[in-house]
């Protein structure tokens, strides 16, 4: 190890600054050269702690996730109750691991573009110092409470759920990026992983064996911005988005940087809400089972014929007009209730191809096709969400109930054809 290196990098000023910026309510720990770890708890205050602990021998400063009303009051004995209860909130960093730099990029790329489709502005990137790249949504971009608990309470469980969500949202258009840049073969031999371990048992290609994104638990840390790699002296350099492409690792070295680009920039308050609403009620769908009677099923609507459009409650009919707000919401609403309504997936694909035609702005025709894809796969029949959940119709500004809906017997969407029908009127 390069001491004076590691000295002469540490010791420029606006590094100092950079470095107890983003480490005010955050654990800190030092980082050895032979990728030993330094006591915990422990904080960065002051530019000297910065040289103490280079004078110590460390080489680079790792930071926790989660931030806290006071770090040192940290101990691994501590119950999880003692941990909510001090930590004050924690960042969506998303950690794509992958050997080969290239695909390290195209993932990255792929995420940022997932962030930017649910509305998400106030996310920032840099490169790791080692393979590959860290994304970060700060805590100010999530909701302060989700069903009246606290945000910062819901460590590492929203997190987990937002990460899934993501990766489900980019796998196809992942899936096929990589294979355009490389047959599978190649690609195993990139990353140095056999090639049955990075397909399916059908022998596609799984992005996410290719590459890791995985969920830590508490205290979980990650290589700080502006810090040093402990093993290559790289610096952990933010960058600007679109700049992914051309950066090389080259451009890491502490005699090339400046510090120029803060890593947690200034937030948008609360801007990530969609992209939580969409993961909370993708998870509620896809990672658990939901409880029987939780969705009310109308045991006695089987019709054999496709339902037509003029037996479709009004939010239905609204959202098929096409919708300003809530495009991916509906996305989800309108295929289970067509599904629900006896149409074929032809009819169905069709159905919301010429509906995104009168979204404004419409989706990205790859999401809207991956999307359907994902849904076509699935066997077991799912219901739109019911009437009263809160981030579908009301919150899109397509729930105008009729009579029918105000006679107090219709839970979902899918109850009304069958009140219609109840009163023998016949489809045609």
């Amino acid at each position: 190890m390069n001491f004076q290196r590691v000295w002469l990098w540490y010791s420029r000023e606006s590094v100092q600054k950079a470095l107890i910026e983003v480490s005010k309510n955050r654990e800190v720990v030092s980082v050895f050269s032979d990728n030993s770890f330094g006591r915990r708890p422990d904080v960065l205050q002051y530019s000297a702690d910065i040289l103490q602990a280079v004078a110590e021998g460390t080489v680079a400063f790792h930071g926790s996730v989660e931030r806290w009303s006071n770090p040192m009051q940290l101990d691994v004995n501590m119950s999880k109750q003692d941990l909510d209860n001090l930590r004050i909130g924690w960042d969506v960093l998303i950690d794509p691991d992958v050997k080969d730099f290239e695909i390290a990029k195209l993932t990255t790329k792929h995420i940022i573009e997932a962030l930017k489709d649910h509305g998400v502005k106030s996310f920032s990137v840099k490169f790791s110092g080692g393979k590959g790249f860290h994304i970060i949504v700060p805590y100010e971009a999530l909701p302060e409470k989700i069903n009246l608990q606290p945000t910062s309470s819901l460590y590492p469980e929203l997190l987990q759920k937002i990460v899934e969500y993501i990766k489900w949202y980019i796998r196809e258009n992942l899936k096929s990026d990589l294979l355009s840049i490389d047959n599978v073969s190649n690609i195993s031999q990139r990353i140095g992983k056999p090639v049955k371990d990075i397909t399916t048992k059908e022998g596609e290609l799984d992005p996410f064996k290719v590459v890791s994104m995985d969920v830590f638990g508490s205290r979980h840390l990650f290589r700080l911005p502006y810090s040093l790699h402990e093993k290559n002296l790289l610096v952990s350099l933010p960058i600007k988005p679109e700049r992914i492409d051309k950066f090389k690792r080259e451009e890491a070295e502490p005699e090339k940087v400046r510090v120029e680009e803060k890593f947690i920039k200034q937030t948008e308050k609360h801007d990530a809400e969609g992209l939580v609403i969409e993961a909370l009620d993708w998870a509620s769908k896809y990672m658990v089972e939901k409880k029987e009677e939780e969705i009310p099923k109308p045991k006695t609507f089987k019709p054999t014929k496709p339902v037509p459009e003029n037996f479709f409650p009004p939010c239905i009919k609204k959202i098929l007009k096409g919708v300003p707000d809530g495009r991916k919401r509906s996305v989800f609403i309108l295929v289970n209730f067509l599904r629900s309504m006896n149409w074929d997936l032809e009819k169905i694909e069709k159905a919301m191809f010429e509906w995104n035609e009168r979204n404004v702005p419409p989706l990205r025709t790859n999401y809207l096709r991956s999307q359907l894809r994902w849904h076509f796969r699935q066997e077991r029949g799912l219901l739109p969400p019911n009437c009263n959940n809160e981030n579908f119709y009301s919150s899109i500004g397509v729930c105008e109930p009729d009579e029918i809906c105000k006679s107090g017997v219709i839970k979902n969407p899918v109850n009304y054809p069958f009140k219609k029908l109840k009163k023998k009127v016949k489809i045609k």
